[in-house]
């Protein structure tokens, strides 16, 4: 009787649960590239703002705004806010195209009613209004490292954002309808949704900043009761900017709104406006990325002096104790502000900070970066710079005299030499008695720094020959018993 064998054993298949397939002897890879553990699948970067419900009711075409009675033309307006409040997922351009549509037409028609028609804004629609724009416009922004976005191809004008440019659209024509009364507003338009508001600054979109600003700006001036914590929730995220984050894409626009209310403040300034320049307008100077909002930012510091004089001791030497050390874009921008804030500084004020002042600006001059260096020396093209100098030369030449003379002698740029001889021929007509002065101790104390040089060369010298002399005096000892000890070892060897 023949024994029937078992059949050979194959391998696991890959849909037995709780096994894995077993790999061909020749196949497997003791050094295997690849990680165990489980990919994680990859997350999305779009805004949460785009999630929706897929059950959502389809929307149907309404009449037009301009064909209803004045009796119906309310109700079909919150007919039409409610269809705007409708979320749509934008980032399929294939899905639910009809009920894009009739929301695309119906904010067209919201934003042309608005700025157009009188008497449309009355008190029952104001909460279907804020609720259509709070649901389109606020979210949770992507992470800010998107790769995939570049502002000069990508059209804010397109899906998925032009439904947001009318939705901002028509919050801005509403804002600035005749029509528009703050005092019904405010039910609605309150710190929470002020809060919203500014964490959306940090919008990677320049346009979606653009209007923002523009939004910002006009809820200040209607809303009285916000304006305090405004400025507050400001100074957060300016702080949070500066010692926590080091990012956020909305510091340029914030800094212009705040120039422009800046420019409104009442005299005297009141303690907490003058705690926001020290505290905050000056430290922002020290960031990174300073270069993206500088332009912004100088403006606010000018506008404060321009309101209080008094100011001009605390910002110098803020910027003075920021100043950038190797970085020579960052010294750039500080002379330029430097330059503005001296174009609206009060002679009083110049003799408190004339000193340290010129002192920074001559290790500028020194700098072997040609464009530091240029900047430098182009305040003394600035007239009323010069008068001020002129009028303080006693103070401000011996502070730039020496690094001026002696950057003349040894600076690689000759353009920096022929605008430091500019300055130099200045002086000498300014004060030539004083120039003359100086000179005269420049050139003592050169010589007297060669002499001390000369006089330490000297005495090294002297040292290392000292040294080599007890060098030579150990080695002559070391010899000498070797000498008296040879005659002995040769008697000694012919007695042998």
């Amino acid at each position: 009787m023949e024994t029937k064998l078992p059949p050979a054993s194959t391998p696991t298949s890959p849909s037995s649960p709780g096994l894995s397939p077993v790999p061909p002897p020749d196949k497997v890879d003791g050094f295997s590239r690849r990680s165990l553990r489980r990919a994680r699948p990859r997350r999305s970067h779009s805004s949460s703002q785009f999630r929706y419900q897929s059950n959502q009711q389809e929307l149907t075409p309404l009449p037009l705004l301009k064909d209803v009675p004045a009796s119906e033309l309310h109700e079909l307006l919150s007919r039409k806010l409610a269809q705007c409040g409708v979320m749509f997922d934008f980032l399929d351009c294939v899905a639910d195209l009809k009920g894009k549509e009739v929301k695309r037409a119906a904010l067209n028609e919201l934003v042309e009613c608005v700025g157009s028609t009188r008497g449309v804004l009355i008190e029952p629609v104001y909460p279907d209004i804020i609720r259509m724009i709070s649901v389109n416009i606020f979210r949770t922004l992507p992470p800010s490292e998107n790769p995939e976005f570049d502002p000069e191809e990508d059209d804010f004008g397109r899906d998925p954002r032009r439904r947001e440019r009318l939705v901002y659209e028509f919050f801005l024509r509403f804002l600035e309808s005749p029509d528009f009364q703050p005092s019904v507003a405010k039910r609605y338009v309150d710190q929470k949704f002020v809060l919203m508001l500014l964490e959306l600054f940090d919008s990677e979109d320049p346009r979606e900043r653009e209007y923002l600003k523009t939004i910002l700006h006009r809820v200040y001036g209607k809303f009285l009761g916000l304006r305090a914590y405004i400025r507050k929730q400001c100074n957060h995220i300016f702080l949070r900017f500066i010692y926590e984050l080091e990012h956020f894409n909305g510091v340029a626009e914030l800094l212009e709104i705040l120039g422009s209310i800046i420019n409104g403040f009442a005299l005297p300034l009141k303690t907490e406006h003058k705690q926001f320049l020290v505290r905050v307008l000056i430290p922002l100077h020290s960031v990174k990325s300073l270069s993206v909002f500088h332009a912004q930012l100088a403006y606010c510091v000018v506008q404060f002096l321009e309101k209080d004089a008094t100011l001009t001791e605390h910002v110098i030497r803020g910027l003075l104790k920021y100043w950038p050390k190797t970085c020579t874009q960052k010294e750039v921008m500080f002379l330029g502000e430097m330059e503005e804030i001296l174009d609206v500084i009060e002679p009083s004020q110049f003799v408190k900070i004339q000193e340290p002042l010129f002192k920074q600006v001559a290790r500028c001059v020194s700098s072997p970066h040609f464009q530091v260096a240029e900047r430098a020396l182009y305040f003394w093209n600035n007239e009323y710079i010069l008068s001020l100098i002129e009028d303080n030369c006693h103070t401000v030449l011996p502070a730039v005299f020496g690094t001026l003379y002696q950057v003349s002698k040894e600076h690689w740029n000759q353009t920096i030499v022929s605008l430091i001889y500019n300055v130099l021929k200045t002086f000498m007509e300014m004060n030539g008695k004083l120039f003359d002065e100086l000179t005269a101790s420049y050139k003592l104390e050169k010589q007297q720094e060669q002499q001390k040089a000369r006089e330490r060369q000297e005495l090294w010298q002297g040292l290392e020959e000292l040294q080599l002399r007890r060098l030579q005096g150990a080695q002559g000892t070391r010899e000498a018993p070797l000498q008296r000890l040879s005659p002995q070892v040769a008697t000694s060897g012919g007695q042998s």
